[in-house]
């Protein structure tokens, strides 16, 4: 009986151990991928050190005049890629167009194309993108709640644009682009989750639900394009210091914890082509492994405290304009 009891044990113990080694894994693969791809260079110098080298000299930006978006044409074009900037707004995309121009003596292209409306928009940019050879795509386009608050409580316009935003342009603008990367042999499409999509998120139930799509989608098409030369990456950010977190004055004062949008985004540019998954920046990927112990029926209840108060504190501050 005692060698039953021995030979239990010594496989609980080879079970848990395999465990611990699979979630350590899953934990730092991005920090090891990225550790593998500065090392190569030195044991296979053949290959492309840069982007353009890896994939090609054109990329696209949706959602490219504010946050996340904006820095990333503004970093791509730094290392010389050509950019085509895709927004609602002409007269931002003209200002940013310019900036880029004048800052990095690149070639620009900018789209007027507002994602909440759907379906009509994609043969717009699908004619507009005619003869540019698009190597990159970054998928940063997104809709945020206004503030946190229930389900029932968002106007149902609201819950359409993050869906047609949310879902419907990393997905359209993906199948759009995917053909003339595979003509050219080699590609990347970045796609911009959000660390919402850990757990279930009450209060920003749609929004967090919407990014959990972005992970799901990336997952799949990086496996059904890997084949083809092409990099699909998710990136998921923790809270940033840029505009879609307004509603909370405590996340735009920024810590350590929550860094800039220009200091973060210089980071998620620097993982392009070294890792399929990434926080994009280490303070946030401390935050995720410590994120990924906690079981989801206890960070759900976490998760709902947090957004509570950040729906108290924008209710506080309105009606502190309203008094003033």
């Amino acid at each position: 009986m005692s060698a039953f009891f021995q030979l239990l044990s010594s496989i609980i113990y080879v079970i848990g151990l395999l465990v611990t080694v699979l979630y350590l894994y899953a934990s730092f693969k991005s920090l090891i991928s990225i550790l593998k791809a500065i090392l190569e260079p030195y044991f296979q110098p053949e290959l492309p050190h840069n982007l353009i080298d890896k994939f090609g000299k054109w990329a696209v930006i949706t959602g490219a005049t504010d946050g996340i978006g904006k820095e990333y044409a503004k970093e791509l074009a730094k290392q010389g890629l050509n950019v085509v900037l895709i927004s609602r707004t002409k007269e931002k995309l003209v200002a940013v167009t310019g900036e880029i121009e004048n800052s990095y003596k690149v070639k620009t292209k900018w789209i007027v194309a507002d994602f909440s409306k759907g379906k009509e928009i994609y043969e717009h940019i699908r004619q507009e993108l005619t003869g540019i050879p698009v190597s990159i795509l970054v998928n940063n386009v997104g809709r945020m709640y206004d503030y946190p608050d229930e389900l029932c409580k968002q106007p149902e316009n609201l819950l359409w644009d993050i869906i047609n935003i949310n879902v419907g342009a990393v997905t359209l603008m993906s199948r759009l682009l995917i053909p003339e990367m595979k003509k050219q042999g080699k590609g990347a499409i970045v796609n911009i989750s959000s660390g919402s999509e850990l757990q279930p998120m009450p209060l920003m139930a749609v929004y967090a639900a919407s990014k959990r799509y972005i992970k799901s989608l990336t997952l799949a098409m990086a496996q059904e394009l890997s084949e083809y030369n092409i990099v699909v990456q998710c990136v998921t950010p923790m809270f940033l210091v840029t505009k879609m977190n307004q509603y909370s004055a405590t996340i735009m004062k920024g810590n350590l914890l929550i860094p800039q949008v220009q200091t973060f985004t210089r980071s998620a540019v620097f993982t392009l082509g070294k890792t399929v998954e990434t926080t994009g920046y280490w303070s946030h990927g401390i935050q995720y492994f410590f994120l990924k112990l906690v079981p989801d029926w206890l960070s759900v209840h976490i998760v709902h405290f947090i957004t509570k108060q950040m729906r108290k504190e924008y209710l506080r501050a309105q009606a502190a304009n309203k008094d003033s």
